[in-house]
C-alpha cells in the first residue's frame, strides 16, 4: 500500500469523525427531538405530542442519551406531579445548520422522486 503523505491518517480520522457523528445522530428521533426541542418544546409531553409515533419509553431512552453526549441538559423542579424542562446545550445548537440544511435536501430529494414518478 502506497501511502501518500499523511493521507492515510487523514483519512482515518475523518471516517472515525464520521463514525462518531453517525453514532450520535443514529437513531430515527435524535434528530427529530433537536429538532422539536429548538422550536419551544421544552416539556416532556410537548415534545411527545410533536413526534407523532414515538413511544413515552423510547422518547426518555433518547432523551437520556442525548444529555449524556451533552446536547441536551435536563433541569427537574420538585413538583408533584414532578416536572422537567429539556433544553438544548450550547453545544447543540452548532448542529441547528447541518438539520436545516437536511431538511432543505430531503425536500428537495422527494421533490425530484415524485417528479420522476410522474414522467415515469
Amino acid at each position: 500500500m502506497k501511502i501518500i503523505g499523511n493521507r492515510t491518517a487523514s483519512c482515518n480520522q475523518n471516517d472515525l469523525a464520521l463514525q462518531d457523528t453517525i453514532y450520535i445522530i443514529s437513531s430515527k428521533w435524535k434528530l427529530r427531538i433537536i429538532k422539536s426541542i429548538c422550536v419551544g418544546n421544552i416539556r416532556f409531553t410537548e415534545i411527545e405530542k410533536s413526534l407523532t409515533g414515538i413511544t413515552k419509553r423510547t422518547l426518555s431512552k433518547e432523551l437520556k442519551e442525548l444529555e449524556i453526549n451533552q446536547l441536551v441538559t435536563r433541569n427537574a423542579y420538585p413538583d408533584q406531579p414532578s416536572k422537567a424542562e429539556y433544553k438544548l446545550a450550547s453545544y447543540a445548537k452548532t448542529m441547528i445548520p447541518m438539520i436545516n440544511e437536511m431538511v432543505r435536501w430531503g425536500i428537495e430529494h422527494r421533490q425530484m422522486i415524485i417528479k420522476r414518478q410522474k414522467t415515469a
